[in-house]
């Protein structure tokens, strides 16, 4: 017996740049461009040796980076919805949720490469360092939520039991900025943002603050002084520091902008588009009388 070959139809709304209907989505073309692109351009250096004296040491750190920026760009979708009253942008969220898990399984690809694919090394390591055991359990983490992530096991699983199990991206998230932070030793530069960036995104879901312009407002200076008074922490314990000389440089902007105000003006950002849009609302009826 031959097997029957599913409608043209159906194949095409399984590509992953068209839409439910079957017809090319721009915003999922241009996202799926967009997630590939960092790969891509690694992959080109890579092989054209433009990575410096340790190649391989240099991609383990750019797909590891990527992983974490997508997988906090994925928890920012919901509250741009939210925020700029745009429901199209939740066909990509999967998309670039199972992306975040692509680069760190090829994170932990490299690293193996890199220990000339000693297995046994690959698990004594993660085993004794704990920034890669927090690492490989938020890699777990992913691996579950990227393999669930299809119609198919939605239904399955039934949507409750779906969404439950689906929450442990935050934990995935946490363990992420972690893991980089620790890993990152003295230049905690990017990590401190992004555990600011972090902070704002779950306060702004416990809050229900994506269309509150007040709750932002409020959650955005909470979330700056949190990076800011953990950064001047982390050096204190791992340098020694004058924590007060740290707290100090978030007031200098003559070296540039230190993560805590990047994290408030990021917030105010949001802030202004969500008081904007309330008070063209309030505009638009006294116009039309």
């Amino acid at each position: 017996m031959t097997q029957r070959r599913p409608p043209a139809r159906a194949l095409s709304t399984r590509l992953p740049w068209n839409d439910r209907g079957g017809r090319l989505s721009p915003l999922k073309a241009a996202t799926l461009l967009g997630l590939c692109l960092p790969g891509l351009l690694l992959a080109f250096d890579l092989a054209g040796r433009r990575l410096g004296p340790m190649p391989i040491s240099a991609a383990i750190h750019e797909t590891g980076l990527w992983a974490i920026r997508f997988l906090l760009l994925s928890l920012t979708i919901t509250p741009l919805r939210r925020t700029m009253r745009w429901p199209r942008v939740m066909q990509v969220r999967r998309m670039v949720g199972v992306a975040a898990f692509a680069y760190v399984a090829a994170h932990l690809v490299l690293y193996a490469v890199d220990l000339k694919l000693d297995l046994a090394r690959v698990a004594s390591e993660i085993v004794l360092r704990f920034y890669l055991t927090i690492g490989f359990v938020a890699l777990l983490l992913l691996a579950a939520l990227a393999a669930t992530s299809t119609d198919a096991m939605i239904r399955r699983l039934g949507g409750r039991r779906w969404q439950l199990l689906h929450r442990a991206v935050y934990g995935a998230a946490v363990l992420g900025v972690a893991h980089h932070f620790l890993q990152s030793k003295l230049n905690v530069t990017e990590p401190t943002i992004m555990a600011g960036f972090l902070i704002w995104l779950l306060g702004s879901r416990l809050l229900a603050a994506a269309d509150d312009p007040v709750r932002l407002a409020l959650l955005s200076g909470a979330a700056a002084a949190a990076t800011v008074l953990g950064e001047a922490a982390w050096f204190g314990l791992a340098t020694g520091a004058d924590p007060l000389r740290v707290l100090a440089a978030n007031l200098d902007i003559s070296f540039g902008l230190r993560p805590g105000p990047i994290v408030l003006l990021s917030g105010f950002a949001v802030t202004a588009v969500v008081l904007a849009r309330a008070t063209l609302r309030m505009v638009r009826p006294a116009v039309v009388r």
